[in-house]
């Protein structure tokens, strides 16, 4: 299967398998070699697979907004590592589309190792400073969750402008996504 087919945002994952390290390593290794605005390349990354700091990480996460009554996942169905992504402002006061670059190819490279992702922006940016003891030039930007998948994610096309994913009664996570004809536009 083609990479970008199969990266979803897997939000529920098998917690006991647990990611190497060096997996890690080389999901940052595709981040490094991904361009950056103006080559500047200010953003550092914190890599945890430890279930304890996992744990202490997780709290300060915000999950699947469109999910209304999801807390996000269970104990057991949580990442088994993260990605934070912090922003070294020693190097440059911006950081520009780079969060995004990196993100996907992390996301990418984390395919082709048999993981899944999330990238998660809503985070408790001041306690996830405070966790990892950060110094003043680095704030954290976003994180992303990986583990083992565990659920079905089911691409549909968008019916009637609505682009809100949702889960069926079987726990299938269904995303709207518009269609090609819609995206490419024609004079």
């Amino acid at each position: 299967m083609i990479p970008f087919k199969i990266n979803r945002s897997y939000r529920r994952f098998h917690q006991e398998v647990e990611i190497p390290q060096e997996h890690l390593i080389s999901m940052v290794e595709a981040a490094r070699f991904s361009p950056s605005s103006r080559n500047v390349q200010p953003i550092k990354f914190y890599l945890n697979n430890s279930r304890e700091m996992n744990a202490r990480i997780f709290p300060h996460l915000a999950w699947a907004g469109y999910l209304k009554e999801w807390e996000g996942p269970q104990e057991g169905e949580r990442p088994a590592g993260y990605i934070v992504f912090l922003h070294d402002k020693s190097i440059s006061a911006t950081y520009s589309c780079d969060n995004g670059i990196f993100a996907q190819s992390i996301l990418l490279q984390a395919v082709e190792l048999g993981w899944g992702g999330c990238i998660i922006a809503s985070i408790n940016k001041q306690e996830i400073a405070s966790l990892l003891e950060l110094p003043q030039n680095l704030d954290p930007i976003l994180v992303i969750a990986l583990g083992k998948p565990k659920e079905k994610i089911v691409i549909d096309n968008v019916k009637g402008g609505d682009i809100k994913y949702w889960r069926d009664q079987d726990g299938t996570h269904h995303v709207p996504k518009r269609t090609l004809e819609e995206l490419i536009w024609k004079p």
